[in-house]
């Protein structure tokens, strides 16, 4: 049994609306960086460009776009277990949606471990959402960038360093690589790696559960 709730839907919705924007008000407040409209959109068109290229059914797709917008209402609770918080939170709103039960379970598994401190790549749907989420590194994604001290903030340095980013397939769909243009003079290559390591490794255990490699290049260097 599938439903009628679509991600247009879900985009359109207000209750979530206020959701995402207060989540986002709250990490805000303790420094993060941008994580509202602009970044649940990106990680949802990532996902549909994964899903979609390696052959997954539409509704799939739809459902993992779905997770991919939902997947960090959580923080409106705390940035800590998040994830968890998030998906207890979606449940809720698409239980009242009556999204059938086996939907549901799609997109909250995916929302329950999108989180590098806890993530698992149980299904498609949440190996997308992980590797959507954490190649989302971009400047824009820096909050006041006037006032921000680059220089004391390794995060913000190493986000405002990244002048374009793009994820893609090869030609053959046995790998897919993030691409990076990182301007050195403001952040180095260590310590991009510094910080997202974890995330990196994260998505190479992710392309694995879809049996593919993960690849990441910076400034026309393969690093990983």
């Amino acid at each position: 049994m599938s439903s009628i709730i679509t991600y247009r839907y879900i985009k359109q919705n207000e209750d979530i609306h206020t959701y995402i924007k207060n989540a986002d008000a709250a990490v805000a407040a303790q420094g993060y960086t941008e994580h509202s409209f602009a970044h649940v959109e990106r990680v949802a068109q990532t996902v549909e460009m994964i899903l979609s290229t390696l052959g997954y059914p539409e509704r799939q797709v739809e459902l993992g776009k779905i997770a991919a917008y939902l997947h960090d209402i959580g923080n409106v609770v705390n940035r800590i277990d998040h994830a968890q918080s998030g998906a207890v939170m979606a449940f809720r709103l698409l239980d009242n949606l009556n999204m059938p039960a086996e939907e549901i379970c799609a997109v909250i598994s995916a929302i329950g471990n999108h989180d590098e401190h806890t993530a698992q790549p149980l299904n498609a749907i949440a190996a997308a959402l992980i590797i959507g989420d954490k190649t989302d590194v971009r400047r824009s994604r820096v909050r006041n960038v006037e006032s921000v001290n680059l220089r004391d903030d390794i995060h913000d340095r190493v986000n405002y360093a990244v002048e374009e980013s793009r994820i893609y397939f090869t030609e053959d769909k046995k790998a897919i690589v993030l691409e990076l243009r990182l301007d050195t003079n403001i952040s180095s290559v260590m310590e991009y790696f510094e910080i997202f390591m974890d995330r990196m490794l994260l998505c190479r255990r992710s392309a694995e559960f879809f049996g593919i490699e993960f690849r990441a290049r910076v400034n026309d260097t393969e690093v990983m």
